[in-house]
């Protein structure tokens, strides 16, 4: 990858740079599927996190568990959580527009005071397409893209997964992984909303 292929991963619709990683112990949690696909969730969770070197937890001191999945099929049902609405802010808006837009999936952070993510919440509406997609593939995108926060067109044309020719079995593009690898990187900054912050990934990846 170029330099500018690794600033427009975290490069938002308005231009701005704006990069952050886990700053603590990832501990998944999964709402709305049966037994078999949480163990699916939560194995892709682990795997990306292996790959990353990012530390995982059994529990959350603050929160108990900080990576949430919401598995659901109508937007309205969000509304019905026991204390959702304290951890997403305005979330009977949040609802009216994602259902104005026909949305299948929203992903939303809540950073430290290094501006490193401290917890992440992903809710998917199994509909249409969704419903087609295999657990295994929905549960790896959905894992690399609450990784790291990525800019805001990151995957929308290219995804961040592959399917080997030879096996037909889906991985992870092995550019991304090395983008995710080099970002958590000890020495590198948590979060970051220079440009320059691009140049450094890109010189990890050439080592």
């Amino acid at each position: 990858m170029t330099p500018k292929q690794i600033e427009q991963l975290f490069t938002r619709n308005d231009g701005s740079y704006a990069f952050a990683r886990w700053g603590r112990p990832i501990v998944p949690v999964v709402f709305g599927v049966e037994e078999e696909t949480l163990k699916v969730v939560k194995g892709a969770v682990e795997a990306v996190a292996t790959l990353a070197g990012a530390q995982m937890d059994e529990l959350d001191g603050e929160l108990g568990a900080n990576l949430m999945f919401f598995f659901f099929k109508d937007w309205d049902e969000l509304l019905a959580v026991p204390d959702l609405g304290r951890l997403i802010p305005d979330l009977e808006s949040l609802v009216e527009r994602l259902k104005a837009a026909d949305a299948s999936q929203y992903r939303a952070f809540r950073f430290d005071d290094v501006a490193a993510i401290q917890a992440a919440f992903v809710f998917l509406r199994m509909s249409g397409d969704m419903v087609d997609i295999p657990a295994e593939t929905l549960a790896l995108t959905q894992s690399v893209q609450v990784m790291l926060m990525w800019g805001d067109r990151a995957f929308s044309e290219v995804s961040p997964l592959a399917v080997l020719p030879e096996t037909g079995a889906t991985i992870l593009r092995p550019e991304i992984a090395g983008v995710i690898a080099a970002a958590y990187d000890r020495m590198m900054p948590p979060s970051a909303d220079d440009k320059s912050h691009a140049l450094r990934l890109f010189a990890r990846l050439q080592g």
